[in-house]
């Protein structure tokens, strides 16, 4: 396990850019025996033989990374292991929870389950692509459950927020910024601008707490002497379950005047019911539960999902990302505790 993360680290495998380590583990898995199937860039195998009778669990983690920020001090590609911590690109997001998955899988194929189990390492994940995992859903059966491996230093995650960013536009009449002519757009974007940062949406998640909104880009005027016509500003927004993206959007537009264009409505909130089996198992373990604040493939999920897996989440996409061996060698040991056998 611990082998095949060093090699995975070691081969590069930026989004969109992830040819490399589908083709290894395709090879990697034929050559264990895994009926194995690949889609672009992701690869999936399905434990034998399959009951259309039982439900299906879906095993996910991403093989895609971020491009390494300038501030490494080692080579993000080659891996140095020093007092039980892998340094590497991608080695805590989420290389660590691909391997953990990839040999819970194979401990778990070829013993009797009251479920199916597929395992899915897919790419794309961190630009929420649609050659990712949304690509291959329509190619496996109807899923029941997926654990996503993201890290969550082995808590487990029940709920997990949504995006949506907004392309906002407030317009204005250009002049000369001498004459004091025209209407300036960037006054006219200013209470609107300061409405996201001030309004609070009424209804609260258990576990996501509120629906959080942050203008993060603002553009407008060409020179100094130009009163500008044009003010564009970019909202993000992360939900909770308590709204759907249609309902944040209808709220927002009845409260500002400029136009506002979401580039999306497909990356959903998730949550899981606390009564579900794979919770109460992970409960009954001494596991903890929490809600997350960043997003997963989950938000492309349309079926029960909840996120667990080894690592810290605050060292992802830092310089000198790293994963404890230890942490990886539990997370295999809680996925099994968490899955043999679960009904």
């Amino acid at each position: 396990m611990i082998e095949l993360l060093k090699k995975l680290i070691s081969i590069p495998s930026v989004s969109r850019d992830e040819a490399a380590k589908a083709d290894y583990l395709w090879r990697y898995f034929t050559e264990r025996g895994c009926i194995t199937r690949r889609s672009g860039n992701n690869i999936w195998c399905e434990a034998k033989p399959y009951d259309s009778s039982k439900p299906v669990i879906l095993l996910n983690s991403h093989i895609d990374t971020v491009k390494p920020v300038a501030s490494w001090t080692r080579d993000p590609y080659n891996v140095e292991e020093i007092d039980g911590r892998i340094y590497g690109l991608g080695s805590n997001d989420d290389l660590g929870g691909a391997v953990a998955l990839t040999h819970t899988f194979f401990d778990l194929k070829d013993t009797e389950q009251p479920y199916n189990l597929i395992l899915a390492l897919t790419a794309e994940e961190e630009v929420s692509g649609k050659g990712g995992i949304e690509s291959i859903l329509p190619l496996l059966p109807k899923i029941d459950l997926a654990i996503v491996g993201e890290p969550t230093s082995l808590q487990m995650a029940v709920a997990e927020k949504g995006l949506m960013v907004l392309d906002c536009v407030s317009a204005g009449k250009s002049g000369h910024a001498a004459r004091n002519e025209g209407v300036n757009a960037i006054y006219e974007a200013l209470p609107d601008i300061e409405w996201f940062r001030d309004y609070s949406f009424p209804k609260k998640s258990e576990w996501l707490g509120d629906v959080k909104m942050q203008v993060t880009i603002v553009n407008s005027g060409t020179q100094h002497n130009v009163v500008p016509d044009k003010c564009a500003f970019t909202v993000d927004v992360r939900l909770t379950e308590q709204y759907t993206h249609e309902e944040v959007l209808s709220i927002i537009r009845d409260n500002v005047k400029c136009s506002v264009t979401p580039r999306s409505t497909r990356l959903k909130p998730s949550g899981i019911s606390l009564d579900h089996p794979v919770v109460c198992r992970f409960k009954a373990m001494g596991g903890e539960l929490f809600g997350s604040s960043t997003m997963s493939d989950q938000a492309l999920m349309p079926f029960p999902s909840v996120k667990l897996g080894p690592g810290d989440s605050s060292r992802s996409h830092t310089a000198d990302e790293y994963i404890l061996r230890s942490e990886v060698e539990e997370a295999k040991r809680t996925y099994l505790q968490l899955l043999d056998k679960l009904c």
